[in-house]
């Protein structure tokens, strides 16, 4: 069995982080096996480096190894990409085509994205689970398959499940053996080990000096959190790589390659600096609406007491800074005007569950227009490139695809 060091070596992986180790050591150990695999972790951690471990340290390593990005594949077609289809079995399918669990027959497997599977491909990939077998699209042939497959994923998966959007069956086909890859933001020792690896690299690709950091912008590279995790940290030593003069990068400099929300309005009233240290618009709005449903079901519970009690001076004194940040910019609610909001002391049940609904229906209108204005915004920025958006987004290119569809963008 192959030892720690000369593995992170051989695949190129930096750091010495404990549970990025553990994550790799068990990788080591579950290779010689044809357990299924699942890796868990945030986007831009390295997921894809595991599945490259066990496959070239077991068994199979001279079979196929393909990766399948389940995120980027039309939710119409991935039936046919996965499991093959026979000539005529749909329009455009002028010829019989095999799919990869076919063309990786004896291999590895790699889903990338794997919670993105419409419901019924997966229902086909719990067979393929269960006993090796598929049916190609517009067959009714039953044929055998031995693949070995790791899935990947940055979504919680119980979450997805409690929502019915991925099948609890087939992730417990999946997670045999669940391996887990920390953030870049939790590895606060290798961050200036990465950013070294890559400055050389881009010293060596671009013909220049090695890019520098002095102590103060050594802590701060350190201190960031790194939404974006390693895809992020590589891409801006790319920038300051090529755009910085001066090879040794000061702290004040840095900054400017570091997105936080300092010069954005403030829309979310009175925050800590803490709470402003994000990356990226994207992880801004996430954050407003967050507050924002926190803020409205604190309004509800305000709302129940205020049915309950029907003291309008009392509820108002004891909710006083939650009023002062729902209604801060609203001229009409004003907490001096909170009498609006009296409510008889016995009100009926039905007109509480219909002011209830009311306002669930209003934080929802909230939450879709805040997520049309995101997809809208990233879409012009990236000049209707699709994948480029989704990218910036956080989330597939078939997710957006739907959502554009959905709200006729």
């Amino acid at each position: 069995m192959e030892n720690l060091q000369a593995t992170k070596q051989r695949f190129g992986i930096i750091g010495n982080d404990a549970k990025l180790n553990m994550a790799i050591e068990k990788a080591i150990r579950v290779a010689p096996t044809d357990i299924s695999v699942l890796v868990t972790g945030e986007s831009g951690v390295g997921k894809e480096n595991i599945p490259k471990i066990i496959h070239q340290l077991s068994h199979r390593k001279h079979a196929k190894y393909i990766a399948v990005n389940c995120g980027a594949i039309p939710e119409g077609t991935i039936d046919s990409e996965l499991f093959g289809h026979e000539k005529g079995a749909f329009t455009g399918a002028t010829a019989a085509r095999k799919g990869y669990f076919e063309v990786a027959d004896g291999g590895t497997i790699f889903l990338d994205e794997v919670a993105e599977l419409p419901l019924t491909t997966q229902v086909r990939l719990l067979r393929v689970l269960e006993n090796g077998e598929f049916i190609k699209v517009g067959s009714s042939e039953v044929q055998k398959t031995n693949v070995r497959i790791v899935a990947a994923t940055n979504v919680n998966m119980q979450q997805a499940i409690a929502k019915e959007k991925f099948r609890e069956d087939l992730y417990y086909r999946l997670s045999t053996i669940e391996i887990s890859l920390p953030p870049l933001r939790n590895r606060g020792e290798d961050i200036h080990l990465l950013f070294r690896k890559f400055a050389a690299d881009f010293a060596q690709k671009y013909r220049m000096p090695t890019i520098r950091l002095d102590e103060n912008a050594t802590n701060l590279l350190i201190n960031y959190s790194y939404p974006g995790n390693i895809r992020q940290l590589k891409n801006i030593t790319e920038q300051v790589s090529i755009l910085e003069e001066n090879r040794t990068l000061s702290a004040e400099k840095l900054k400017h390659y570091l997105p936080t929300i300092n010069n954005l309005p403030a829309v979310i009233g009175n925050t800590s600096s803490k709470n402003n240290d994000f990356a990226t618009e994207r992880d801004i709005m996430y954050k407003i609406l967050f507050d924002m449903r926190n803020d409205i079901n604190d309004l509800k519970k305000l709302t129940l007491d205020l049915m309950q009690s029907g003291d309008v001076e009392q509820v108002q004194e004891e909710n006083h800074n939650l009023i002062e940040r729902i209604y801060q910019n609203d001229d009409v609610l004003k907490p001096s005007n909170i009498e609006v909001l009296k409510i008889a002391k016995t009100p009926s049940t039905e007109d509480s569950f219909d002011f209830a609904e009311t306002i669930e229906e209003d934080e929802s209108l909230s939450l879709q227009e805040k997520e049309i204005e995101m997809i809208r915004k990233s879409l012009e920025k990236n000049n209707n490139k699709r994948k480029l958006a989704a990218k910036e987004l956080g989330i597939s290119e078939r997710t957006l695809y739907r959502k554009i569809k959905q709200y006729d963008l």
